[in-house]
């Protein structure tokens, strides 16, 4: 396969998603619609797949499929001089989540072979289609509902799924991934921006990705209702019926464990050192020194995506409202994935 064919049909790939989000509807050709229809149609099939959330999700797509932001991508890798196929079973938690591994599959000179995620079964075969179509057919791939006649397997699941997979796949060379949260630590003199930012950190999804902040580490003396605040800007959420359903059944849960939280009609807070926190509740604590917070986070390395904080922290972090918008080469669950692919 010819790899600059490949690259040249993403960037057009990203020209042809960037020309269908700008565009009205009454401005739509034949391809357009169907491109709504299938939106529309996902939407329908898995309600959390809001028609805001997947082109939030087509959007990060196409800001990152430049030539120049695959060219310094790739060029950090060697693609494989002989062909593999390679297992992909695909998430389904936020919209295209499955995407980078089909990409870096094609990229690295193998052929993905692709068991989709009953939650989102439309948009990554329109996507490869294009891509196909784009490229001069110089992508080739294949979908499968059940997993046959491959070389080595990338599977995302949750911790419980882990076990089963590491098990099945274990004579097989495999990235087995599982369930991570990330974190957000504020140093208590952040800018009424930059905390909304964070509520984009938090809500994005309606929190469902590994990327989105589930625990918060604050001040001792930092006010709960400045992040309140913050959060208004998404008071919307609860208008949603399953995330509705997660508030109220949660809510129920801490009222009747008359457990102390705090809550402002959407999402409730909770001064809790677990990591994971359910939908609708931010876990958070009181620090008072820098080093407690260290020490969590090593301890909990395994199972953190990512860390939201300013530079100044000194925690290998990302900015605030940046969790949703990884590059190429940032990987779900920090494992190289073309390093992987580079030696199977």
């Amino acid at each position: 396969m010819n790899i600059e064919n490949q690259v040249l049909g993403l960037t057009k790939l990203s020209d042809y998603i960037k020309e269908y989000l700008a565009k009205n509807t009454e401005d739509y050709n034949e391809n357009d619609s169907d491109f709504e229809l299938l939106l529309e149609k996902t939407k329908i099939e898995n309600q959390w797949f809001t028609i805001e959330n997947q082109k939030f999700a087509l959007k990060q797509w196409a800001d990152l499929l430049t030539k120049e932001n695959i060219t310094n991508w790739l060029e950090e890798y060697s693609a494989s001089k002989i062909s593999k196929r390679v297992g992909l079973i695909l998430a389904g938690n936020i919209p295209l989540v499955g995407f980078h591994d089909v990409i870096s599959v094609v990229l690295s000179n193998h052929i993905p072979v692709i068991k989709l995620s009953s939650k989102d079964r439309y948009m990554i075969p329109f996507l490869l289609k294009k891509w196909k179509d784009f490229s001069d057919n110089e992508v080739e791939y294949e979908f499968v509902e059940k997993l046959e006649n491959f070389d080595a397997v990338i599977a995302t699941g949750s911790n419980n799924t882990a076990r089963y997979l590491e098990y099945y796949f274990k004579n097989h060379l495999h990235i087995i991934r599982k369930n991570r949260t990330s974190v957000a630590v504020l140093k208590g003199d952040e800018t009424e921006e930059e905390l909304q930012l964070l509520a984009n950190d938090i809500f994005q999804y309606f929190g469902l990705g590994c990327r989105n902040v589930t625990r918060l580490f604050i001040p001792q003396d930092f006010l709960i209702d400045k992040l309140f605040e913050s959060f208004i800007g998404f008071q919307d959420i609860i208008n949603h019926n399953k995330y509705a359903n997660n508030y109220d059944y949660n809510r129920a849960v801490y009222l009747l464990n008359q457990d102390k939280f705090w809550d402002n009609n959407f999402v409730m807070l909770k001064e809790d050192d677990k990591l994971f926190s359910p939908l609708s509740v931010i876990n958070f604590s009181r620090y008072s020194s820098l080093e407690d917070v260290k020490n969590f986070i090593a301890e909990n390395e395994e199972n953190i995506q990512c860390i939201v904080a300013k530079d100044e922290l000194g925690l290998d972090s990302i900015h605030f409202g940046e969790a949703q918008n990884p590059g190429l080469d940032t990987y779900a669950d920090n494992v190289d994935t073309m390093k992987f692919l580079e030696v199977i």
